[in-house]
């Protein structure tokens, strides 16, 4: 069936189909989210052990090491990292990209399950939790409330604000940083408790026992049941203070009596200043899979009503992560506009006529607009992947309608009226438009079992791009040649060969005489791409969010909050003036938070503190990003004693290296040694090592014979000295039952007794004979040293260095890294494992491989299928070489990477480039077949009736692309190498296709002549 006679002879349906195509993608689009790039992670679970007071070498044994065995066990886990801090193990297991997150969580739970019995009675029940969190914090706010005092903001936020913004759509966590929390403190004066016979355990329990409410069962009093409930709680700290405890030995005391009870904060962990005043801050988490603008407008709208509704506060918004996507989001939007522009200025100067412009011009927006229909139902984002993919296709959107009303322009010259030329036209070009377009989509359809991260973003791009030109494709067979039958005029002057097509066809002529010189000159030019790639510099992804920086800083081991705090401040102050930075949010004690999810793994140290730079005037003071991230790193390199790293946590920002070996000592000289070579290497920035530093430790070494005789076992030791020192579990502690929430009692000496080097040996315990023991008389106690922190890796222990690229491509870095020394010589047992984008990069190569490979011989098949020949189809491929070339050299030319957004240009240049070639092939086969031509003129008039809508194509193709590739609205340098990369290999695969394509056909089909001798018989007799 014709179905453009048909649309011609019956347009009202085509009508009705593009009218309900055009509403259903403009409210498709209405509901589609925003975003920078997808969520780039893969499906992860934490699993969180808590046993207080363990050290990191204890847990690494006893807790880390048979949790990470068997969770190894489970299929498609991709890698298994884990951090140990004093009392906590956190690891991070990362499966197979295709896991189902549900399921993932499910296999890591029943694995540890399975093994609890093998794990310590007194560790805490694991935590096992999906990551739903998704990059960096979306909105950080800081808050300022001059009628409240610190405790009652902190509750404020913890309260109302947390659980309003959690009601928002999209929105994952909230998290408080700095602040206190309030807390009862029942200060133990060891003086009376030494003279009454009296241990800080035996308090903490007696209390715990009495401060609570216990179900007492059912009774039945009038006929009718009742519960029954014992109710042994206070309401405040006066009442805890006169509660009356019973003691083991028949004695009674009052708490008061040797404590001191006061409604307080609990031990303050964290600080946070915003220019270097005390604020409480907050910071708002994006769900995975949800959308960046539509959670922040959510979030920002509920902070107003909450303003609103509390006009005491104030917050401040100190950094985001949703700008820089709007902004990204409006410069692809102006880009896409001013491609669309630009194309179908492009086709008025080649018509010269508004009414084949005005056919031509509207198959963009109804190619456009009902795409936003297949990105809903495919689940895809408005994104930069894309958006590019819309904006790079405006001239293949175009393309088809051009190359129809070229057509069907001719066949007016030829003196036929509009309906006619209209059909006639359509009928003979029909084959070629659907063949180009296929072969487009079927460069994108391999992208679907492309496996992994890389993968999906392939499918993003692809998909949507595969969707646009089917769309133009429905356009070009239906709606253009009905439009032209009834709006174009019958020609009033015919067109005539100008000096530049008749010198073109002396050339074609001249290449089919000499084919062989000509395709060893096409093969010469190829070579240069294969010495390009080499030249060429390898990133993941380059072009990030330039409006915040992180700085992460750590203290020496054993530094306390205030020591890290003024550490902090001297760093801020050394930053005062950089003029780029607008504000800086200092946290401290608060953990990491960047986005990285493997850097955002190590628990919260008060010797660790975080500065957010709030970043404003990028560019308007004459310095690039790069530019002043290595002015940050020079000044924070003169801060002493302190470890610093700069970064968001963002892929192209930092290059990861890890040493693994079974032996630690020569796992941590080879590491050192590394570091140390790699701060040598010219124009990177700061070189960071996880290479754990000693923090000191009291050991307490029971005297096994004497505690025995006393009756006293280790159990019973590190009880004492918990309870008496910190305060026992969290978990174990009584609490104070408040409207609306419960406040911690946390029992322990008082702090004056605590700082007193000798309180550890005057500690008292228990034994079993009664009596109260000096725990000196006991245990031998001494002070050492120990790791501060352990980092494992798939089942080893590692040693991770991280290098701040400084605008380098991480493919470059690492290629000098290797000839370093010692890479070159590792130690014995000492292996190198390469993560991060390192590991990224390497399957994003071997991904678009593969894709580029699927997708080649898609396009082969395609156009066997077509054209129903196995020999012609390698003609059209002919032009891939030939645009690789100019690709490469203009990336090349302009220093841009090989990155993942350069590659996705690559892919889709093959679906592209081919369209020309099929163009001229269609109608060499049909000029032999239909109009009895001999091979050379039918090549010859395929050239000279084709090169007219190639040319056409392929400028407005490079016109619509010219906005991205020279940057006129700003943003990030993400989109502009996969512009650059179809421009090049346009330019070069239309120029020289039209020359080389001719003489492949007739080198094949020579071929095939002298291949099958009934075919050459033939050949010869019509000679």
């Amino acid at each position: 069936m014709n179905f453009s006679s048909w649309a011609i002879n019956k347009p009202t349906p085509s009508i009705l189909l593009f009218i309900m195509l055009t509403v259903a993608g403009l409210v498709a689009f209405r509901g589609l989210g925003i975003q920078y790039l997808p969520d780039m992670a893969f499906p992860s679970v934490t699993v969180q052990a808590a046993m207080p007071g363990a050290s990191p070498v204890q847990l690494e044994a006893e807790v880390a090491r048979p949790i990470e065995d068997s969770i190894s066990s489970i299929g498609a886990v991709r890698h298994v990292t884990t951090t140990i801090n004093d009392g906590m193990v956190l690891l991070m297991v990362e499966f197979a990209y295709e896991k189902n997150l549900t399921e993932a969580v499910t296999d890591v739970r029943d694995a540890i399950t399975r093994i609890r019995t093998k794990l310590p009675d007194e560790m805490q029940e694991p935590v096992v939790a999906r990551v739903d969190v998704a990059g960096m914090p979306l909105l950080t706010y800081a808050v300022i409330a001059p009628t409240m005092d610190e405790t009652d903001l902190s509750w404020f936020i913890d309260d109302v604000v947390a659980k309003a913004l959690l009601h928002v759509r999209g929105v994952a966590q909230v998290n408080r940083k700095g602040g206190v929390t309030r807390e009862v403190q029942v200060e133990l004066d060891p003086a009376r408790l030494q003279s009454l016979g009296v241990t800080a355990g035996e308090i903490s329990a007696q209390l715990r026992s009495m401060q609570q409410e216990a179900p007492g069962g059912r009774g039945s009093l009038g006929g009718l049941e009742q519960t029954v409930r014992a109710l042994g709680t206070v309401g405040s700290a006066e009442e805890l203070a006169a509660l009356s405890l019973p003691l083991a030995d028949g004695r009674r005391l009052r708490l008061a009596d040797v404590a001191r009870v006061s409604d307080t904060i609990a031990e303050r962990s964290q600080i946070a200043l915003l220019d270097g005043k005390r604020v409480v801050s907050f910071e708002v988490m994006r769900a995975q899979g949800m959308d960046e603008v539509t959670a922040a407008r959510g979030a920002r709208a509920e902070v107003a009503r909450l303003l609103r509704s509390h006009p005491a506060v104030q917050m401040v918004e100190v950094s985001n992560s949703v700008d820089f996507t709007e902004q990204e989001y409006g410069h692809a939007m102006g880009a896409l506009i001013e491609g669309t522009v630009l194309a179908v200025l492009v086709v008025w100067l080649f018509l010269r006529d508004w009414r084949a412009t005005f056919v031509s011009a509207v198959a963009l927006p109804l190619s456009i607009i009902p795409t936003f229909l297949a990105l809903q139902w495919f689940g895809f984002t408005l994104n930069v992947l894309s958006l590019l993919a819309l904006t790079l296709v405006i001239g293949v959107l175009v393309d088809d309608a051009i190359v129809e009303v070229e057509n069907i322009m001719r066949h007016l010259q030829m003196g036929k009226p509009p309906r006619q030329a209209a059909m006639e036209a359509a009928d003979e070009i029909g084959l070629a438009v659907i063949a180009t377009t296929l072969t487009l989509v079927a460069v994108f359809l391999p992208t679907a079992f492309v496996p992994g991260l890389t993968g999906d973003l392939f499918r993003q791009f692809g998909w949507t791009a595969a969707a646009a030109v089917l769309f133009s494709l429905l356009v070009a067979r239906l709606l253009t040649p009905m439009m032209s039958a009834y709006m174009l005029r019958p020609a009033a002057h015919t067109w005539t060969d100008g000096p530049l097509m008749r010198r073109y066809l002396v050339t074609v002529r001249w290449c089919l005489e000499h084919p062989w010189a000509t395709v060893l000159a096409a093969g010469a030019f190829f070579l240069m791409s294969l010495v390009l790639i080499s030249q060429l510099p390898t990133a993941f992804i380059a072009g990030q969010d330039e409006s915040t920086e992180f700085v992460i800083l750590e203290g020496p081991p054993g530094s306390s909050l205030d020591q890290t705090t003024a550490l902090a401040e001297r760093a801020r102050l050394l930053l005062a003036d950089v003029p780029e930075i607008s504000a800086v949010l200092t946290v401290v004690g608060g953990g990491v938070k960047t986005g990285a999810m493997r850097a955002d793994m190590a628990a919260a140290e008060v010797r660790t503190a975080q500065l957010t730079l709030r970043l404003l005037n990028i560019g308007k003071t004459g310095r690039k990003l790069p530019e002043v991230r290595a002015d940050i790193s020079k000044r924070l390199a003169a801060l002493p004693g302190a470890r610093t790293s700069l970064g968001r946590g963002t892929p192209g920002e930092k290059m990861t290296l890890m040493l693994t070996g079974d032996d630690p000592a020569a796992t941590l000289k080879a590491a050192r040694s590394l570091e140390s070579e790699l701060r040598s290497l010219p124009g990177i920035g700061a070189v960071t090592s996880t290479a754990s530093l000693l923090r000191p430790e009291i050991v307490i070494r029971p005297d096994f014979a004497r505690a025995a005789e006393m009756g006293i076992t280790s159990a019973a030791i590190a009880q004492a000295v918990r309870v008496a020192t910190s305060g026992d579990y969290d978990f174990n502690l009584p609490r104070l039952n408040l409207p609306g929430r419960q406040v911690y009692v946390r029992v322990a000496l008082d702090p004056e007794s605590r700082r007193d080097p000798d309180l550890v040996a005057q500690l008292r315990v228990r034994g079993n004979n009664g009596a109260a023991v000096p725990l000196g008389n006991i245990a031998d106690i001494h002070v050492t040293g120990g790791p501060a922190q352990i980092d494992r890796y798939d089942r080893q222990r590692v040693v991770q260095l991280a290098v701040d690229l400084n605008g380098q491509p991480v493919g470059d870095v690492l290629k000098r890294a290797k000839n370093l020394p010692t890479l070159k010589q590792l130690p014995a047992g000492v292996e190198l494992v390469l993560s991060g984008d390192i590991e990224y990069m390497s399957e994003m190569f071997g991904g678009f491989a593969l894709a580029m490979l699927a997708g080649i011989f898609c396009v082969y098949a395609v156009m066997v299928l077509l054209f129903h020949d196995f020999g012609q189809p390698l003609t059209v491929l002919a032009a891939l070489p030939l645009a690789s070339t100019g690709a490469l050299g203009l990336m090349w030319f302009f220093g841009y990477d090989l990155s993942m957004s350069s590659l996705i240009g690559l892919l889709m240049l093959v679906g592209i480039v081919t369209k020309n070639s099929i163009l001229l092939v269609d109608y060499a086969i049909m000029a032999r077949r239909d109009l009895g031509m001999d091979r050379i003129d039918a090549l010859v008039d395929a050239c000279h009736k084709r090169a007219r809508p190639i040319v056409m194509t392929t400028v407005a193709m490079t016109a619509g692309m010219i906005p991205i590739a020279v940057d006129l609205g700003g943003g990030s340098s993400f989109r502009q190498p996969m512009a650059v990369v179809v421009i090049g290999g346009l330019i070069t695969s239309t120029v020289l296709s039209l020359l080389v394509v001719p003489v492949v056909f007739e080198i094949i089909d020579e071929v095939k002549l002298r291949l099958s001798p009934r075919r050459h018989e033939s050949a010869a007799a019509e000679a």
